[in-house]
């Protein structure tokens, strides 16, 4: 998680990600920022996110974040 947090401050370091709850409902992270984050999250996590996982309860604060990571890894 620790990771996780790190590259997420990279991409917006002026967002509170232990706080933030609403990073897709509240506009924190637009488009652009989620299809980035995808991209790290793929890279770093040796992961593939299928599209229909890429909805805002997956990507709304970090904990949702990591969460679908460790789903991926473990049906892996």
């Amino acid at each position: 998680m620790k990771e996780l947090m790190e590259l997420l401050a990279e991409l917006k370091p002026e967002i509170d990600f232990e706080t933030e709850k609403e990073l897709i409902d509240g506009g924190a992270l637009s488009s652009f920022d989620v299809i980035t984050l995808i991209a790290e999250l793929e890279e770093r996590y040796a992961v593939e996110i299928p599209a229909e996982e890429i909805v805002p309860e997956n990507f709304n604060s970090a904990e949702g974040i990591w969460s679908l990571i460790e789903q991926l890894k473990e049906d892996a």
